[in-house]
């Protein structure tokens, strides 16, 4: 009984290929997801999948930093009438976050142009998540310790904070859970070469976990290369479940019930 907790199924949908994969999702023991929303072209699609699949498709709105333009005010100011308006209402605000890995790096002006039109554009996803009572789904490449900084300077409250696909290391997992908030893990956690990232989950601890996909990116091994999907992510939790020396059983509860409860799902 697992919950991919961030997964993206546009691509999916549009491609007429989203029942077969919450098939699979559910022979893979993956019954619950929540679809992320990355700019106001996915927020519509997504609340007539939740529609269709009721209490097994959740969803969030935001708009991704990597979408983050000269126009993003436009669709940033869509966020507080879309929680309140008519239909299925999102689980969550986001993703949203800092992205300094996608910056151009032969334009300095213009990279310092999108990273500050970024920072405004999370200050008022917060603001939207506080004043509606939602929790916000971080992305962070980079750029953790400004990510840290803004949340701190907002006042949001850490504890419906979550940090997804949560790259870096135990001492700033650390950082993050003493301030209350938790990251989510994804097929990173599987890699050979991601000690660290596996030192984190380790770090905080089955309490606070999360699982995720992130698909269709980041397979886990052994698919690693080929397109995920949220079916995949047993394999994600069975690493883990020998990570933390439990059964697969009592991981699913555990990162479960977590999900469950912070998104109030």
């Amino acid at each position: 009984m697992l919950i991919d907790t961030h997964t993206h199924l546009e691509g999916f949908a549009r491609h007429g290929e989203l029942e077969p994969v919450l098939a699979r999702a559910r022979e893979a023991g993956v019954t619950g997801m929540i679809t992320i929303g990355t700019e106001p072209g996915d927020w519509a699609l997504y609340r007539e999948i939740v529609a269709a699949h009721p209490g097994v498709v959740h969803y969030t709105i935001g708009l991704h930093p990597c979408s983050v333009a000269e126009s993003w005010e436009t669709a940033v100011a869509q966020l507080e009438s879309w929680t309140a308006g008519a239909g299925e209402a999102p689980v969550a605000i986001g993703e949203t976050g800092l992205d300094r890995f996608h910056l151009p790096k032969n334009d300095l002006a213009r990279a310092e142009a999108l990273l500050d039109w970024q920072k405004a554009s999370f200050r008022e996803h917060l603001r939207v998540a506080a004043a509606r009572d939602l929790p916000v789904v971080v992305h962070s490449r980079g750029a953790a310790e400004e990510c840290i900084d803004l949340i701190d300077a907002a006042g949001f409250d850490w504890r419906r904070v979550v940090f997804h696909c949560f790259t870096e290391g135990p001492d700033l997992m650390r950082r993050v859970n003493e301030r209350g908030g938790r990251g989510s893990f994804g097929g990173v956690a599987t890699y050979k070469s991601a000690g660290n990232v596996r030192e984190a989950a380790l770090a905080q601890g089955l309490g606070r976990l999360m699982l995720e996909t992130d698909a269709p990116y980041l397979t886990p091994e052994p698919h690693r290369g080929k397109r995920n999907e949220p079916a995949l992510m047993r394999h994600t939790a069975e690493a883990l479940a020998s990570l933390f020396s439990v059964d697969l059983a009592t991981l699913a509860t555990s990162s479960s019930e977590n999900a469950r409860a912070f998104f109030r799902i």
